[in-house]
């Protein structure tokens, strides 16, 4: 469909002619007979032009080049797809600082879900963290803006800013009818990577936060620090952890699988061969480990691939909440040098089929995360308890 995309940006350019009926799409190659569209389909879409450009107070203010921005950027939404979104200059710039992770903001990773923006995951230690943000919290309004029908990547656009300005962010925590204001100072957001605990009898507990690409690194260091405890008891939290890269999630999964176990399959729905992510062997534990992890609805994307393949696998069991549900894989095309379009182009399956994007993950021990005594963590204390009783 990118050439579908590139034709109608085209027909911008020969708007006259083609309003008027005098002119058609160019005929390609690629194209079947149901991507071509045909004068009387288009013909809409300049009288909607023509109308806004005569009526619309701010038609003298909003630049040709603004309007074909807005109108790719419709496109894109036609497709009811909400991570494929046209990023215009501004916005993708922001996207490749975010890319490179230099970036200021309030640090929480958002998404949508039934339609309604939330948090996904407050980042360890950030601004939102620090001010009581959780997982599954919905966002209602930025600053004065409601976030009614807006994408991530525009609540993104409105969240980012300058290190101590302030967003206002309106909050409906989960599980509650009232809202919550909070006011968040901006920061420079580094992201943090990983933790361990070795203060648990015979238990070594590696906290994951986000799937980088030192992340195979630390992960591997972290690995031979619980082989020299001695301990066989592993507890592996992913929960908040947002995601990252499939290939740290893919090289993480395979320390614990023999060479050929499917990892995942990124399923393009019958637009091309799926390919299938195999472990690449490492397997360096026996039948002596005893394994769990730990997830909440703040586990998305690569947290999900990881958690997904080692439960299916039998490797571990998971404990906790239901994860997120974010399964895509996306593509990111050039549009104009300074601009660019985000596709999602496949979706990613567990090794026994499931949608990851459907559904999310089911812990094998559910567990209500909340407690009356902060300090305690409801859990972890389940996934400690179920070890204890494992020789």
């Amino acid at each position: 469909m990118i050439v579908a995309i590139v034709l109608i940006v085209v027909a911008f350019f020969i708007g006259k002619s083609f309003g008027e009926g005098k002119s058609v799409l160019p005929a390609h190659s690629d194209l079947t007979d149901s991507d071509i569209v045909t004068q009387e389909q288009f013909s809409p879409f300049w009288k909607a032009w023509q109308a806004l450009n005569d009526k619309d107070l701010s038609a003298a203010s909003t630049s040709v080049q603004d309007k074909i921005w807005g109108s790719i950027q419709g496109l894109a939404s036609s497709y009811g797809d909400p991570y494929t979104v046209f990023f215009p200059p501004v916005q993708n710039k922001m996207f490749n600082d975010d890319i490179a992770g230099d970036f200021e903001g309030v640090g929480m990773e958002i998404g949508i879900k039934n339609n309604q923006l939330l948090v996904v995951a407050p980042l360890k230690d950030s601004p939102a963290s620090l001010a009581g943000v959780k997982s599954g919290d919905a966002i209602l309004k930025i600053d004065a803006t409601s976030t009614e029908g807006m994408s991530t990547d525009q609540a993104v656009q409105f969240i980012r800013g300058p290190k101590g300005t302030i967003v206002t962010i309106t909050f409906l925590p989960m599980g509650s009818s009232a809202p919550v204001v909070r006011k968040l100072v901006r920061d420079v957001i580094n992201i943090p990577t990983l933790d361990t605990d070795a203060t648990h009898p015979d238990t070594f507990i590696i906290k994951l936060y986000s799937f980088t690409a030192t992340s195979p690194d630390l992960f591997r260091n972290a690995l031979r620090q619980f082989v020299l405890s001695g301990d066989h008891k592993l507890i592996l939290d992913l929960r908040g952890d947002p995601g990252g890269y499939l290939d740290a999630a893919w090289d993480m999964a395979s320390w614990f699988l023999p060479t050929g176990k499917i990892i995942v399959t990124e399923d393009f729905g019958g637009h091309q061969d799926s390919n299938v992510y195999r472990s690449k062997g490492y397997d360096v534990f026996n039948s002596n480990l005893k394994m769990l992890i730990l997830v909440d609805n703040g586990s998305a994307s690569a947290s999900e691939i990881l958690a997904g393949a080692l439960q299916e696998q039998g490797v571990a069991k998971l404990v906790g909440q239901k994860t997120f549900g974010k399964g895509v894989v996306q593509e990111l095309v050039s549009i104009t040098p300074d601009t660019s379009l985000k596709i999602t182009v496949a979706r990613w399956l567990t090794p026994n089929g499931h949608n990851l994007s459907h559904d999310g993950l089911d812990p094998d021990y559910p567990v209500t995360a909340t407690s009356s005594d902060p300090m305690v963590d409801p859990v972890m204390n389940k996934a400690l308890q179920l070890l204890s009783v494992q020789p």
